[in-house]
C-alpha cells in the first residue's frame, strides 16, 4: 500500500500533495484507502482539507469480519514508518463506556483501511494521537442505522467539547466499468452531500452498490447532521484508471468534506 523505507515514503506523500490544496477548512472528511499509486493524490486531497486536531477518529470498514461489529482499539500505539501514533485512551473509552462500541484489537491486526491514513496525517500534523474504530459492513437494516446514529452521535458529542477531527476511510464502486461506477458513485454521493443516510443506504441497496465504508460514512453524516452542519462537497472523484488507464474494471475513490 505504502513504501517501507521512510525516505521513499516521505518522497511519495510529497508527490501526492503537490496535487492537493493544503487549506484546513473541514472537520469530518471521507478519504479513500487503496494503494498510494491508485488513491493516494484523492486521500491526500482529502487529508490536507482536514483542521488540525490534538486526536483523529479513524473509522475503516473490517473487511477481515473479524472482531465485533463496532471494534475500538483502546490502547497502544500504531507504528508506521514515519513513527509511532499513540491512542487517544480517553477518547476511547468514552466511546466504548457510552455503549457505541466494543473495546476490541483483534480486527485491527490485518485490515488496512485505517493504516493507510496514517502516513499522511503525520506527514500534514504533529503531535496527534488517534482512535482507531473498525466497524463490519453487514447490512443496509434499520438495526444497523440506528447503530451508526448512536456512534455518530457520540463522536458528535467528543467533537463539540474537543479538538478532535474525524476521518471515514471507504472506496467506492469495486471492479465495474469506469461508465459505470461513475453512475452509481454519483447517485450515492449525491445523498451524502445532502446528509441523507437512508437514501444513500437506498441508492446502495437498488443498485447493487459496492462501497465498502459504507458504514464509516453513514456514522460520519450522522455525526456531521448533529453538529448542524448542513451539507457536504466533493474535494474529487476519481478511479483507479487514472492510474492504470483500464477503464473497463475500475475502483472509485472520492474525497468528500462536511461543513
Amino acid at each position: 500500500f505504502y513504501p517501507l523505507s521512510e525516505e521513499n515514503l516521505k518522497k511519495e506523500i510529497e508527490g501526492m500533495l503537490s496535487h492537493a490544496e493544503r487549506k484546513p477548512k473541514y472537520r469530518i472528511v471521507v478519504s479513500p484507502h487503496a494503494g498510494y499509486r491508485y488513491s493516494g493524490i484523492t486521500a491526500a486531497k482529502a487529508l490536507a482539507s482536514l483542521k488540525p486536531a490534538d486526536t483523529f477518529i479513524i473509522l475503516g470498514p473490517n473487511h477481515t469480519l473479524i472482531g465485533p461489529e463496532i471494534s475500538i482499539m483502546s490502547r497502544g500505539v500504531w507504528r508506521t514508518p514515519l513513527g509511532d501514533i499513540e491512542i487517544d485512551e480517553k477518547t476511547a473509552h468514552a466511546i466504548i463506556s457510552s455503549g457505541a462500541g466494543e473495546d476490541d484489537e483483534m480486527a485491527h491486526y490485518n485490515e488496512h483501511s485505517i493504516e493507510v491514513q496514517l502516513p499522511i496525517l503525520q506527514y500534514l500534523f504533529r503531535n496527534f494521537r488517534i482512535v482507531p474504530i473498525s466497524i463490519t459492513n453487514v447490512s443496509y437494516s434499520e438495526r444497523f442505522l440506528r447503530t451508526c446514529k448512536s456512534l455518530g452521535s457520540v463522536i458528535a458529542d467528543i467533537i463539540r467539547t474537543s479538538n478532535v477531527s474525524l476521518i471515514a476511510s471507504s472506496d467506492f464502486s469495486h471492479y465495474i466499468s469506469e461508465e459505470e461506477a461513475k453512475r452509481k458513485d454519483t447517485l450515492a454521493i449525491d445523498r451524502i452531500c445532502d446528509l441523507d443516510v437512508e437514501g444513500f443506504f437506498n441508492v446502495l441497496k437498488k443498485e447493487s452498490g459496492s462501497v465498502c465504508g459504507y458504514g464509516p460514512i453513514a456514522v460520519s453524516i450522522y455525526a456531521a447532521k448533529s453538529l448542524g452542519m448542513k451539507k457536504a462537497e466533493v474535494i474529487e472523484y476519481t478511479s483507479s484508471a487514472r492510474t492504470t488507464g483500464d477503464r473497463t474494471s475500475v475502483v472509485g475513490y472520492a474525497a468528500i468534506g462536511f461543513s
